[in-house]
């Protein structure tokens, strides 16, 4: 499957929670350039992701849902540290948008994605997005799980 994706950072002053979002925990068991190799939990719910080398906004990804038991064995084998975050999602337009606010060593970090259909989809942009740091790698979680955040 290949995965289509926009990222903005997030002007805090124009947006805020509307609800108690979910929690995300997620580790890396690879984060090589070819690849990236992600064990995820969030909402009692666990899974593991492979995601190819990105070319623009483009990547293939696969997901496979896992025991979360299962997730909690390959979080110990995760190099770097976890990845916390809270996630909202927003329908805006007929698109649906994920907000992510970073927590621990990528507090302060509040990053916002869309996944598109197709590379050439207009999208309308919620007031509160700034920068788009789509392809800007400093702003990938696997990234950010090497080089938190709070350290730049």
């Amino acid at each position: 499957m290949i995965e289509i994706e926009r990222k903005f950072l997030v002007d805090t002053s124009k947006w805020s929670p509307k609800d108690s979002g979910t929690s995300i925990v997620q580790g890396y068991l690879s984060t090589d350039k070819e690849r990236v190799v992600r064990v995820r939990i969030r909402g009692g719910k666990a899974w593991l992701t492979i995601k190819g080398k990105s070319q623009g906004i483009s990547r293939i990804e696969m997901e496979y849902e896992i025991p979360v038991s299962e997730a909690e064995i390959l979080m110990e084998l995760c190099h770097n540290f976890p990845i916390r975050k809270k996630r909202y999602v927003e329908e805006i337009s007929g698109m649906t948008w994920e907000i992510d606010v970073f927590e621990d060593k990528n507090a302060g970090l509040v990053l916002a994605e869309v996944e598109l259909a197709d590379e050439n989809e207009i999208i309308e942009l919620p007031n509160w997005v700034t920068e788009e740091v789509s392809t800007n790698h400093l702003y990938f979680n696997a990234w950010l799980s090497e080089h938190p955040f709070t350290t730049w």
